[in-house]
C-alpha cells in the first residue's frame, strides 16, 4: 500500500478526460499510486486502466457507495474527481473523508481537485442571438461563485467544495476545474464526449439533428488532450504547494480558439448522420418541445446558453492549448461521430 502523501485517489479514471489524465500522467514526472474507483470493476478493466497506468489499482464502487469513496477520500493526499460535477452525495462524501484526513493531519491538508463545467458562466440566451459585447465574460482570476445566478448548473456542489477550502478548522486545499465543450478523440479508454452521444441519442425518435432554441449560443471549446494536460499542471502546481486554492481555486480550461455556435455542432452532425440514411434530412433545427420538455431546464442552461471563461491562471503557469490549435472543434467533429457510433454498436 503506497503511502498517504504519494497516492491519488480518482473517481472517473474509465471517462473521457478521467482516462486521458492517465495517459498524460504516466508520461509525466509524478510516479504516485493511483486508487481509481470504477463502477463496474473486473480484471478485465483493471487491466485496461493499468495498460494506461501501471501504478494503478482499483476499487469497485459507485458514487453511492458513500462509505468506500470516503474511507478512499481519508487515505490519500490528493483526490481528482473527473467523474460528475453534479453529484452532490458524493462531493459530500469526498468532503467527509478529506476531513477526517485533516483532523488527522492537521499540518498537511488534503487536496482536492474537482472537474465542474463552464456552464455555471450560462446567460441563459435560450439559444437565441446575443451580440458579443451583450455576453457576460468572466476571468478565472477575481473569479467568485457569487457572481453567477443562484440557479446557475454546478453552483450547489461548488459552493460545497469552496465552503471545505475556505474554512479554519480541518480545511482541504480545493481546486475547481472548469472546461468548455471538450472535443477531440481521446488515446484513453472513452474516445468521445458524452454530449454527442446525448444528442444523437435525443435525435434517435425525429430522426434530425436540432438545438436547444435556434442554437446561436456557444461557448468555449477546449481538446481533451489540453484539458487532460491541464489537470495535470494543476496537479503538479499543487505538489509544488505552487497552485491557487481555497478562495482564490477557480481554473477554467478553454482554448483560445473561436467559439462554435451548438447550430454549426449540429448541422455538421446532422448532415453526416443524413449522409449515412439514419436521418430523414440533414442540417439542423430547433427540438420540439415534445423533445427538449423532457430534459428540463438544466439542459436549456446548458445547450442554449452562451458561456464565456478565461484561463488566466492556466497561462501564469505555462499551459497552452496547443490540441486545440492543431484541429479545432468543427474539423474534429466528424471522427468523433464516428467514434460515438462504433461505440454503439
Amino acid at each position: 500500500m503506497a503511502e498517504i502523501q504519494h497516492t491519488i485517489f480518482m473517481l472517473g479514471a474509465t471517462g473521457y478526460l478521467g482516462s486521458q489524465f492517465l495517459v498524460l500522467l504516466s508520461n509525466s514526472s509524478i510516479k504516485y499510486h493511483v486508487v481509481g474507483l470504477v463502477r463496474d470493476a473486473n480484471p478485465e478493466k483493471e487491466a485496461k486502466l493499468q495498460n494506461i497506468y501501471p501504478n494503478l489499482s482499483v476499487i469497485k464502487g459507485s458514487l453511492d457507495d458513500h462509505g468506500i469513496i470516503a474511507e478512499q477520500a481519508s487515505k490519500a493526499k490528493y483526490t481528482i474527481n473527473c467523474a460528475s460535477s453534479d453529484h452532490p452525495g458524493s462531493i459530500k462524501t469526498i468532503l467527509e473523508g478529506l476531513e477526517k484526513q485533516s483532523a488527522s493531519r492537521p499540518h498537511d491538508p488534503p487536496v482536492y481537485i474537482h472537474v465542474s463545467g463552464l456552464a455555471i458562466l450560462n446567460d441563459d440566451a435560450r439559444g437565441e442571438l446575443v451580440p458579443e459585447d451583450k455576453i457576460p465574460k468572466y476571468t478565472d482570476i477575481g473569479f467568485s461563485l457569487d457572481q453567477v445566478p443562484t440557479d446557475a448548473p454546478h453552483l450547489n456542489c461548488d459552493s460545497l467544495i469552496v465552503a471545505a477550502g475556505t474554512r479554519k478548522e480541518n480545511p482541504v486545499r480545493t481546486i475547481i476545474a472548469y472546461p468548455g465543450w471538450i472535443f477531440g478523440v481521446g488515446e484513453g479508454i472513452k474516445k468521445s464526449t458524452q454530449a454527442i452521444d446525448l444528442f444523437l441519442q435525443t435525435w434517435k425518435p425525429i430522426k434530425y439533428a436540432g438545438t436547444w432554441g435556434p442554437g446561436h449560443n456557444s461557448m468555449n471549446n477546449i481538446h481533451v488532450k489540453d484539458a487532460a494536460n491541464a489537470i495535470l499542471m494543476i496537479l503538479e502546481a499543487a505538489i509544488a504547494g505552487k497552485a491557487d486554492e481555497g478562495a482564490e481555486g477557480y481554473y477554467f480550461l478553454v482554448s483560445d480558439e473561436p467559439n462554435v455556435t451548438f447550430h454549426d455542432i449540429t448541422t455538421v452532425m446532422g448532415d453526416i448522420m443524413f449522409e449515412k440514411g439514419v436521418h430523414i434530412k440533414g442540417g439542423s433545427v430547433s427540438l420540439p418541445p415534445s423533445i427538449t420538455d423532457a430534459y428540463g431546464e438544466f439542459f436549456w442552461r446548458l445547450f442554449a446558453s452562451n458561456h464565456r471563461g478565461v484561463p488566466q491562471r492556466l497561462k501564469r503557469l505555462g499551459w497552452e492549448a496547443t490540441e486545440s490549435k492543431k484541429l479545432p472543434l468543427l474539423e474534429s467533429l466528424p471522427r468523433e461521430v464516428e467514434v460515438v457510433l462504433q461505440q454503439s454498436n
